[in-house]
């Protein structure tokens, strides 16, 4: 964002939190990551998301953010959790706060691809999540969906 954007819209160094939407994807038994783009965790695996839309439902951005990043289609988005991520400056100042809400869908359609804020997109195996860089909370959104689908 440039130099011009409000306190109050800019990610970084906000002015209040950014809502943030995170989206366990599922085709089968396998949940959809990518390799985020750009920061916070540039480089690290995540699951597909971001910030939500004025105007949009939390339904509308996780499919919105989904296909952006991925190009697959979801179907019925249900709500897993909710976290906070707060990354500080090193002068203790809130560089990043995010509330994130996760939410878990079944694959609909499309080609798991990198798209928009994505570097990779990639489908995996719960069992081989340990291969992969998540954040902790990733994982454990991951086992909570897990247990969710079907509700």
């Amino acid at each position: 964002m440039s130099a011009e954007t409000p306190a109050d819209l800019r990610r970084e160094f906000p002015a209040r939190p950014v809502v943030g939407i995170g989206v366990v994807v599922w085709r089968g038994d396998k949940v959809l990551l990518i390799r985020r783009g750009k920061p916070p965790r540039a480089g690290q695996w995540s699951l597909p998301g971001g910030a939500q839309e004025l105007g949009e439902t939390v339904a509308e951005a996780a499919a919105r953010e989904v296909f952006e990043e991925t190009g697959v289609r979801i179907a019925a988005p249900k709500l897993v959790e909710v976290v906070d991520s707060l990354e500080r400056a090193e002068d203790g100042r809130i560089r990043f706060h995010y509330t994130l809400v996760d939410v878990t869908a079944e694959w609909q359609s499309g080609e798991a691809r990198a798209g928009s804020d994505a570097a990779e997109a990639a489908w995996v195996a719960p069992q081989a999540l340990v291969d992969y860089e998540l954040w902790q909370e990733t994982r454990r959104i991951i086992a909570l969906a897990a247990g969710r689908r079907g509700d």
